[in-house]
């Protein structure tokens, strides 16, 4: 049966074989069909994986937030004919946090077998490595990008830690890090815990949970650097 593989990419500069599986090695050589975020740089990683690959053999479909929703249905076109797809996202794991998802659920609506790769993910690696409550927790995206908003989104946030001690995970557009940090330390208090994950993976990487208040005039520059941000008691 034709397959749509999630194809986990890496997250940070560096070997690959340090952090993903070698199953996606046979997988990026041998299929033909890719459903990608951006055509460039995917035709990069599969060539860091094997540079034997025939780039120009392969098609690639592009799914991102220009994509038209109609087309995507036209995509897994190939496994109707017997052909595998590699859905690869930008970074990370295909489907959380990226528009992979779309497409996976019509693969399941039209019944075609869907196999996830393992992968790392910068949401779980950095729950992992916080100290944050591991059992209860929240993805949030992306934070409101008005100051007014995101103060207001941010103490929602509190309350939920507060009353059901759920861990908050959101991220930020790298180049706007800073301003995020700014409001955090702001407008929440002094003893919530706040975990800054950033380049995870990366030969820089940086991970640390502090209070708020041990965090005041110590947070290092995040600007343009991909983080992920947790709140917790």
């Amino acid at each position: 049966m034709a397959t749509l593989y999630l194809v986990p990419n890496v997250l940070a500069e560096g070997d690959w074989q340090n952090v993903l599986p070698a199953s996606v090695f046979p997988v990026l050589t041998e299929t033909r069909y890719f459903i990608v975020e951006n055509i460039r740089t995917a035709r990069r990683f599969m060539k860091q994986v094997n540079r034997e690959i025939d780039i120009d053999a392969c098609t690639f479909y592009e799914i991102n937030k220009r994509t038209d929703q109609k087309d995507l249905p036209r995509f897994l076109k190939p496994l109707e004919k017997g052909h595998d797809i590699a859905v690869i996202s930008e970074a990370g794991c295909p489907g959380v946090a990226d528009p992979g998802a779309d497409v996976v659920r019509i693969a399941h609506q039209k019944g075609y077998k869907v196999v996830p790769i393992v992968g790392p993910s910068s949401i779980l690696l950095a729950l992992m490595a916080s100290g944050l409550n591991g059992q209860n927790f929240a993805f949030r995206g992306y934070l409101p990008v008005k100051p007014n908003e995101r103060s207001r989104e941010l103490a929602n946030l509190e309350k939920k830690i507060n009353t059901s001690r759920q861990t908050q995970i959101f991220i930020e557009t790298p180049y706007r890090n800073n301003q995020l940090v700014e409001d955090i330390l702001k407008t929440c208090s002094p003893s919530t815990l706040l975990c800054i994950a950033a380049n995870v993976t990366g030969d820089d990487e940086f991970i640390q949970t502090k209070t708020v208040q041990q965090w005041k005039g110590k947070v290092p520059n995040l600007h343009k650097v991909p983080t992920i941000f947790l709140l917790g008691t």
